[in-house]
């Protein structure tokens, strides 16, 4: 396969996310500037005619999708239609049109929530559809695993090359500390924080937090305290009703379950590092350790159109090598922590001495989740930032995007 060199032009698909940025940043470290970009403003992921444009007119070498419509445990739990739907569309129109427009390399960014919820620990890459997944995220994860599914059909039916990374939970530079669709960690650190300025009685820096991340009520929230966002501009008493809703009071917060899960996290950076040392080192027959996995290796055309009626230039999976599957790649520390270890361990960072409670009527989520990093160790790559280095991180971070 052609290996990408520095003026190769690399599209990052979410490349202001937390994942995507962190992409970007470790490819500008390594020297690779032709790289392009879109918000969602500017290109919608979803729309197909746009995605099919875009890609006609940038031509890029080489695709990062690491775009997606995520959220936490609360998000996942209510809106279960815009999970899979939007994530569908996403990745059907990005691979799709890598594919016709002839891109030489796809990285496909998925998540660990793919495995079972009762897989065997550390789950290695094979418990992949063995078992029932946890229900909180299960249109998510089916949309993340459609995803790597497409790409390993891609390559064993016309000869591509994309690979799939499925990292575990992520934190970092640019994390989304939205107070409902935020992953675990940001959700804790914000809201630790706000409950120690309600106790400090700090308003001047509530106002702030409102200003740069203002609430958007949900129904249930408007029926409290009406229509209209949460902003710097509101009376104390409506920020400390909507604050209250998400369980942050003066020297309190509550959370959801009841702390007991264990969960591994990875430093957004350390993700970076390992997807890009894959995207310019590894290729699918690395993964697999086959040289020709696809019929259009041996000369089958794959230019004709998709027609049922007939099968010429649609090149063709070659069933004589038998089953060729679960062929992603986890990202990962391999190490772990429950979440009121985590919890505590953000208190003791943010300064917070005050009480988590724990609301043991919601609902905990998958109760371990530990990946095995050994492939991934196999192919050269083995993380840097340890837990406590990286929530302090975090906390700094958080505290900088406020000024």
């Amino acid at each position: 396969m052609a290996k990408l060199d520095k003026g190769s032009k690399i599209y990052i698909a979410g490349h202001k996310g937390l994942v995507g940025s962190a992409i970007w940043n470790n490819l500008k470290a390594r020297g690779y500037n032709n790289l392009i970009g879109r918000t969602h403003k500017e290109l919608d992921l979803t729309n197909q005619a746009d995605v099919a444009q875009f890609f006609k007119d940038e031509k890029p070498d080489a695709v990062v999708l690491a775009a997606a419509f995520v959220g936490g445990i609360m998000a996942n739990s209510l809106y279960r239609a815009d999970f899979i739907m939007q994530n569908m569309k996403i990745q059907c129109n990005v691979i799709e049109n890598a594919y016709i427009n002839k891109v030489k390399k796809l990285l496909f960014l998925g998540s660990t929530c793919i495995y079972p919820k009762n897989a065997p620990q550390p789950m290695k890459e094979d418990t992949l559809l063995t078992s029932p997944l946890e229900y909180t995220n299960e249109e998510y994860a089916i949309a993340k695993i459609a995803g790597l599914k497409m790409c390993e059909s891609y390559n064993l039916q016309y000869g591509t090359n994309y690979i799939s990374v499925m990292p575990t939970n992520l934190y970092g530079p640019n994390d989304n500390f939205h107070l409902e669709n935020s992953h675990v960690m940001p959700a804790i650190m914000r809201k630790v924080y706000l409950a120690k300025l309600l106790h400090d009685n700090n308003w001047n820096a509530i106002r702030v937090d409102m200003k740069k991340r203002p609430i958007n009520p949900i129904a249930k929230l408007q029926s409290i305290i009406g229509e209209g966002n949460v902003d710097e501009n509101n009376s104390q008493e409506r920020i400390e009703k909507a604050l209250a809703f998400y369980g942050i009071e003066n020297n309190k917060v509550t959370l959801w379950g009841d702390g007991s899960p264990l969960r591994e996290f990875l430093w957004s950076e350390d993700m970076a590092d390992a997807s890009v040392h894959i995207l310019l080192n590894v290729d699918f027959k690395d993964i697999i350790g086959i040289e020709n996995y696809s019929s259009a290796f041996l000369g089958t055309k794959t230019d004709g159109a998709v027609d049922r009626n007939n099968s010429d230039g649609r090149g063709g999976a070659i069933p004589s090598l038998g089953e060729i599957r679960n062929c992603h790649i986890n990202i990962g520390t391999g190490k772990e922590l429950t979440i009121s270890e985590l919890a505590d361990l953000v208190k003791q960072t943010v300064g917070f001495e005050g009480e988590i409670i724990w609301d043991t009527e919601k609902p905990n989520g998958t109760l371990r989740k530990l990946i095995d990093v050994e492939k991934l160790h196999s192919l050269g790559w083995t993380h840097q930032v340890e837990i406590e280095q990286g929530v302090q991180r975090l906390f700094k971070w958080y505290q900088k995007s406020l000024q």
